[in-house]
Protein backbone atom coordinates (compact mmCIF):
# COMPACT_ATOMS: atom_id res chain seq x y z
CA UNK A 1 0.00 0.00 0.00
CA UNK A 2 1.56 3.26 -1.16
CA UNK A 3 1.52 6.09 1.38
CA UNK A 4 2.17 9.83 1.22
CA UNK A 5 3.08 11.85 4.32
CA UNK A 6 1.86 15.46 4.33
CA UNK A 7 3.18 17.64 7.16
CA UNK A 8 4.90 21.03 7.24
CA UNK A 9 7.25 19.90 10.03
CA UNK A 10 10.33 18.05 8.81
CA UNK A 11 10.90 16.25 12.11
CA UNK A 12 7.28 15.07 12.22
CA UNK A 13 7.58 13.63 8.70
CA UNK A 14 10.87 11.91 9.52
CA UNK A 15 9.50 10.44 12.75
CA UNK A 16 6.35 9.07 11.08
CA UNK A 17 8.40 7.58 8.26
CA UNK A 18 10.66 5.90 10.85
CA UNK A 19 7.64 4.56 12.77
CA UNK A 20 6.18 3.09 9.58
CA UNK A 21 9.38 1.16 8.75
CA UNK A 22 8.39 -2.06 10.61
CA UNK A 23 5.13 -2.28 8.64
CA UNK A 24 6.03 -4.00 5.40
CA UNK A 25 2.54 -3.49 4.03
CA UNK A 26 3.09 0.28 3.90
CA UNK A 27 5.46 1.82 1.36
CA UNK A 28 6.11 5.53 1.85
CA UNK A 29 6.42 6.82 -1.71
CA UNK A 30 6.73 10.52 -0.92
CA UNK A 31 6.40 13.48 1.40
CA UNK A 32 4.88 16.94 1.04
CA UNK A 33 5.26 20.05 3.14
CA UNK A 34 2.05 21.86 2.16
CA UNK A 35 -1.25 21.44 0.34
CA UNK A 36 0.02 22.58 -3.05
CA UNK A 37 2.89 20.11 -3.06
CA UNK A 38 0.62 17.38 -1.72
CA UNK A 39 -1.91 17.86 -4.54
CA UNK A 40 0.82 17.55 -7.16
CA UNK A 41 2.22 14.41 -5.55
CA UNK A 42 -1.21 12.81 -5.19
CA UNK A 43 -1.76 13.37 -8.91
CA UNK A 44 1.69 12.02 -9.75
CA UNK A 45 2.12 9.14 -7.29
CA UNK A 46 -1.48 7.90 -6.87
CA UNK A 47 -1.06 6.92 -3.21
CA UNK A 48 -3.51 4.50 -1.62
CA UNK A 49 -3.18 6.30 1.72
CA UNK A 50 -2.35 9.82 2.89
CA UNK A 51 -1.21 10.71 6.41
CA UNK A 52 -2.52 14.27 6.41
CA UNK A 53 -1.68 17.10 8.79
CA UNK A 54 -4.62 19.46 9.29
CA UNK A 55 -3.06 22.78 10.25
CA UNK A 56 -0.35 23.85 7.78
CA UNK A 57 0.85 27.20 6.47
CA UNK A 58 -1.32 28.30 3.57
CA UNK A 59 -4.15 25.85 2.92
CA UNK A 60 -5.32 23.40 5.56
CA UNK A 61 -5.58 19.67 5.05
CA UNK A 62 -9.34 20.07 4.64
CA UNK A 63 -8.87 22.66 1.90
CA UNK A 64 -6.52 20.28 0.09
CA UNK A 65 -9.18 17.56 0.11
CA UNK A 66 -11.74 19.97 -1.36
CA UNK A 67 -9.53 20.42 -4.42
CA UNK A 68 -9.30 16.70 -5.21
CA UNK A 69 -11.87 15.09 -7.49
CA UNK A 70 -11.30 11.72 -5.88
CA UNK A 71 -9.45 11.04 -2.65
CA UNK A 72 -7.51 8.04 -1.27
CA UNK A 73 -7.86 6.79 2.28
CA UNK A 74 -7.07 9.52 4.79
CA UNK A 75 -5.51 9.30 8.24
CA UNK A 76 -5.49 12.73 9.85
CA UNK A 77 -2.46 13.61 11.97
CA UNK A 78 -2.84 16.60 14.28
CA UNK A 79 -1.53 18.13 17.47
CA UNK A 80 -4.91 19.71 18.14
CA UNK A 81 -7.38 17.57 20.07
CA UNK A 82 -10.31 19.74 18.92
CA UNK A 83 -10.04 18.24 15.43
CA UNK A 84 -10.31 14.64 16.56
CA UNK A 85 -14.09 14.34 16.71
CA UNK A 86 -14.47 16.35 13.53
CA UNK A 87 -12.26 13.81 11.74
CA UNK A 88 -14.76 11.10 12.62
CA UNK A 89 -17.56 13.25 11.22
CA UNK A 90 -15.59 13.33 8.00
CA UNK A 91 -15.52 9.54 7.90
CA UNK A 92 -11.73 9.45 7.82
CA UNK A 93 -10.13 6.06 8.28
CA UNK A 94 -8.58 7.27 11.56
CA UNK A 95 -6.83 10.17 13.22
CA UNK A 96 -3.55 10.23 15.13
CA UNK A 97 -2.75 12.82 17.78
CA UNK A 98 0.83 14.11 17.87
CA UNK A 99 3.14 12.99 19.27
CA UNK A 100 2.02 9.75 17.66
CA UNK A 101 2.08 6.73 19.95
CA UNK A 102 3.41 3.49 18.42
CA UNK A 103 0.43 1.49 19.72
CA UNK A 104 -2.08 3.89 18.11
CA UNK A 105 -0.20 3.73 14.81
CA UNK A 106 -0.26 -0.06 14.96
CA UNK A 107 -4.04 0.02 15.49
CA UNK A 108 -4.42 2.25 12.44
CA UNK A 109 -2.29 0.00 10.25
CA UNK A 110 -4.31 -3.01 11.41
CA UNK A 111 -7.47 -1.29 10.16
CA UNK A 112 -5.81 -0.71 6.81
CA UNK A 113 -4.67 -4.27 6.22
CA UNK A 114 -7.81 -6.05 7.41
CA UNK A 115 -9.26 -8.10 4.52
CA UNK A 116 -12.72 -6.64 5.16
CA UNK A 117 -11.57 -3.11 4.37
CA UNK A 118 -12.51 -2.37 0.72
CA UNK A 119 -9.66 -1.64 -1.63
CA UNK A 120 -9.16 2.05 -2.25
CA UNK A 121 -9.98 3.54 -5.61
CA UNK A 122 -7.05 5.84 -6.17
CA UNK A 123 -7.04 9.42 -7.37
CA UNK A 124 -6.00 9.18 -11.00
CA UNK A 125 -5.69 12.66 -12.43
CA UNK A 126 -8.12 13.30 -15.28
CA UNK A 127 -9.33 9.73 -15.67
CA UNK A 128 -13.00 8.82 -15.40
CA UNK A 129 -14.59 8.85 -11.94
CA UNK A 130 -16.57 5.67 -11.30
CA UNK A 131 -19.23 5.02 -8.68
CA UNK A 132 -16.50 3.41 -6.54
CA UNK A 133 -14.48 6.61 -6.31
CA UNK A 134 -14.58 8.57 -3.08
CA UNK A 135 -15.01 12.35 -3.00
CA UNK A 136 -14.53 14.89 -0.24
CA UNK A 137 -17.43 17.29 0.28
CA UNK A 138 -17.39 20.31 2.58
CA UNK A 139 -20.44 22.50 3.13
CA UNK A 140 -20.12 25.03 5.91
CA UNK A 141 -18.91 23.23 9.03
CA UNK A 142 -20.03 19.81 7.84
CA UNK A 143 -17.82 17.52 5.77
CA UNK A 144 -18.06 14.04 4.31
CA UNK A 145 -16.10 11.42 2.43
CA UNK A 146 -18.71 10.07 0.01
CA UNK A 147 -18.56 7.18 -2.40
CA UNK A 148 -20.14 8.29 -5.67
CA UNK A 149 -22.36 5.20 -5.68
CA UNK A 150 -24.32 6.83 -2.84
CA UNK A 151 -25.09 9.98 -4.85
CA UNK A 152 -28.60 9.76 -6.33
CA UNK A 153 -28.32 12.84 -8.50
CA UNK A 154 -26.42 16.08 -9.02
CA UNK A 155 -28.02 19.48 -9.57
CA UNK A 156 -26.43 22.56 -11.10
CA UNK A 157 -26.51 25.86 -9.20
CA UNK A 158 -24.38 28.27 -11.21
CA UNK A 159 -20.71 27.44 -10.70
CA UNK A 160 -21.67 24.99 -7.96
CA UNK A 161 -23.23 21.54 -7.97
CA UNK A 162 -25.47 20.15 -5.25
CA UNK A 163 -24.99 16.46 -4.43
CA UNK A 164 -27.94 14.46 -3.13
CA UNK A 165 -27.00 11.48 -0.96
CA UNK A 166 -28.72 10.02 2.11
CA UNK A 167 -30.48 13.00 3.70
CA UNK A 168 -27.76 15.43 2.68
CA UNK A 169 -27.48 17.89 -0.20
CA UNK A 170 -24.26 19.90 0.11
CA UNK A 171 -22.76 22.17 -2.55
CA UNK A 172 -19.35 21.67 -4.16
CA UNK A 173 -17.38 24.17 -6.21
CA UNK A 174 -17.59 22.39 -9.57
CA UNK A 175 -19.70 23.00 -12.66
CA UNK A 176 -22.10 20.36 -13.94
CA UNK A 177 -20.37 20.39 -17.33
CA UNK A 178 -17.04 19.60 -15.67
CA UNK A 179 -18.51 16.67 -13.74
CA UNK A 180 -20.38 15.45 -16.81
CA UNK A 181 -17.03 15.06 -18.57
CA UNK A 182 -15.41 13.29 -15.62
CA UNK A 183 -18.15 10.92 -14.44
CA UNK A 184 -18.51 7.40 -15.85
CA UNK A 185 -21.32 7.58 -18.42
CA UNK A 186 -22.22 3.95 -17.81
CA UNK A 187 -23.53 4.98 -14.38
CA UNK A 188 -24.16 8.72 -14.54
CA UNK A 189 -26.51 10.22 -17.14
CA UNK A 190 -26.98 13.88 -18.10
CA UNK A 191 -30.78 14.10 -17.92
CA UNK A 192 -31.09 17.78 -18.78
CA UNK A 193 -29.27 21.09 -18.53
CA UNK A 194 -29.40 21.10 -14.71
CA UNK A 195 -29.25 17.45 -13.64
CA UNK A 196 -27.10 14.31 -13.78
CA UNK A 197 -28.68 11.16 -12.41
CA UNK A 198 -27.18 7.94 -11.08
CA UNK A 199 -28.81 5.20 -13.16
CA UNK A 200 -28.49 2.70 -10.31
CA UNK A 201 -30.94 4.79 -8.27
CA UNK A 202 -33.71 4.84 -10.90
CA UNK A 203 -36.95 3.52 -9.44
CA UNK A 204 -39.55 4.23 -12.14
CA UNK A 205 -39.95 6.06 -15.45
CA UNK A 206 -43.06 7.60 -17.00
CA UNK A 207 -43.84 9.69 -20.10
CA UNK A 208 -43.62 13.44 -19.58
CA UNK A 209 -44.21 16.71 -21.36
CA UNK A 210 -43.09 17.32 -24.96
CA UNK A 211 -41.77 13.79 -25.44
CA UNK A 212 -39.60 13.81 -22.35
CA UNK A 213 -39.56 11.39 -19.43
CA UNK A 214 -40.02 11.74 -15.68
CA UNK A 215 -37.63 9.64 -13.61
CA UNK A 216 -38.38 8.85 -9.97
CA UNK A 217 -35.37 7.90 -7.89
CA UNK A 218 -35.08 5.55 -4.94
CA UNK A 219 -34.55 7.56 -1.80
CA UNK A 220 -36.34 10.60 -3.19
CA UNK A 221 -36.17 12.91 -6.15
CA UNK A 222 -38.00 13.38 -9.47
CA UNK A 223 -35.91 14.39 -12.47
CA UNK A 224 -37.16 15.30 -15.94
CA UNK A 225 -35.24 13.80 -18.87
CA UNK A 226 -35.39 16.25 -21.75
CA UNK A 227 -36.83 15.19 -25.08
CA UNK A 228 -33.39 15.33 -26.68
CA UNK A 229 -31.93 13.05 -24.00
CA UNK A 230 -34.95 10.74 -23.75
CA UNK A 231 -34.01 8.65 -26.79
CA UNK A 232 -30.50 8.09 -25.52
CA UNK A 233 -31.84 7.34 -22.06
CA UNK A 234 -34.20 4.66 -23.39
CA UNK A 235 -31.37 3.08 -25.36
CA UNK A 236 -29.12 2.93 -22.30
CA UNK A 237 -31.82 1.22 -20.25
CA UNK A 238 -32.98 -0.90 -23.20
CA UNK A 239 -36.56 0.39 -22.98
Amino acid sequence: MKALIVDDERLARAELRRMLTPFGEIEVVGEAVNAEEAKAKIDDLNPDLVFLDIQMPGKTGFELLEELDSVPKIVFTTAYDEYALKAFEYNALDYLLKPIEPKRLEETIRKLVQPKVPEVVKHTGEQTLTDQDQVFVKDGERCWFVKLEKVRFLESEGNYVRLYFDENKPLILRTLNYLDERLDNKTFFRANRKHIINLKWVDSIEPWLNGGLLVKLKGGGKIEVSRRQAVKFKEMLSL
